[in-house]
């Protein structure tokens, strides 16, 4: 293991140790903390099956593959998400705006006495979506993605985390996941929802990712946002929130880090009141809120990507 961390290290990954225990984790079937334990006990080493699935787990790490697609597996608020190509890998900065939908959502019922009502726009691998349900389980969560991988991606971890949609002859789940522009989506639940969440596409088109692991692996319907500041696609899930949204209800939204000022401004429409920016834990701008303002007229519908 330690050998593997020096060829990681080499190979210009940013956390060699970690990686090269969680994937020799990951080829012997358990944990890192299991693993430390097998090491302080002095137990025999791996079989040699498990060290050639090991090389080759390093190869392939060494190679800049992200390490969630060779795990296939990402954590999230306390969740394990299954993840691979053609899904956003979940980051922990978006912990952050999920524990804020999760408190949005809170207060609802806290002051409401009933459910809240939470859809997450472009929710990828589910992440969002997911941990609101997870830790307010009495909310309905819907979640809405336009690319049909990353749905399939979601709707399998809906499935492995057991909540699932209603179907004929079976009560729902908290958490439905439906196929959807995240600029026209739910024409349904106009004025009905409480909390509008979304983790959307958001880098400029001259900002390309320094990094191999999100350059050449996250799906670039993911990551690029459109126009020339990359908030085509926010703007998009702004109007789209504020006619969805019930007077009072909340948005939140993920942007980069330079980007807070510019949603702060069509925040600063009439449809909204107090919007406010936020950091995430390493103190860098990260999202942006703002409660429906009442009696404004809906956004204009945004045009659909």
């Amino acid at each position: 293991m330690r050998a593997a961390a020096g060829r990681l290290a080499a190979a210009g990954v940013p956390s060699p140790r970690a990686d090269a225990e969680e994937l020799l984790a990951h080829a012997l079937g358990s944990t890192r903390g299991a693993l430390a334990l097998a090491a302080l006990r002095g137990d025999d080493g791996p079989s040699p099956d498990v060290r050639t699935a090991y090389a080759a787990l390093v190869a392939a790490r060494c190679a800049r593959r992200p390490l969630q697609h060779l795990t296939g597996r990402a954590p999230f608020r306390g969740l394990e998400l299954a993840v691979g190509p053609g899904v956003f890998v979940p980051r922990p900065e978006t912990e952050g705006l999920a524990g804020a939908a999760v408190d949005a959502a809170r207060e609802v019922e806290r002051a409401e006495g009933r459910p809240a009502v939470v859809v997450d726009l472009c929710t990828g691998s589910g992440a969002v979506a997911l941990a609101v349900a997870a830790e307010v389980p009495r909310a309905r969560v819907v979640g809405v993605e336009l690319s049909e991988d990353a749905l399939a991606w979601a709707r399998r971890n809906v499935d492995d985390l057991g909540v699932r949609p209603p179907l004929a002859g079976r009560p729902g789940g908290p958490v439905e996941v439906v196929a959807g522009d995240a600029g026209s989506a739910l024409p349904e639940l106009e004025g009905l929802v409480d909390v509008v969440v979304s983790n959307p596409p958001y880098i400029p088109p001259g900002a390309v990712p320094v990094d191999p692991e999100v350059r050449e692996h996250d799906p670039g319907a993911a990551l690029y946002g459109g126009g020339e500041d990359g908030l085509e696609v926010p703007r998009a899930v702004v109007a789209r929130a504020a006619a969805l949204l019930r007077p009072g209800g909340v948005v939140l939204v993920e942007h980069a880090e330079v980007q807070q000022p510019a949603l702060l401004a069509v925040l600063a429409g009439p449809a909204w009141s107090g919007a406010t920016g936020a950091v995430d834990l390493t103190g860098r701008p990260r999202w942006v809120r703002a409660a429906r303002a009442d009696g404004a007229a809906p956004a204009p519908p945004a045009a659909p990507r």
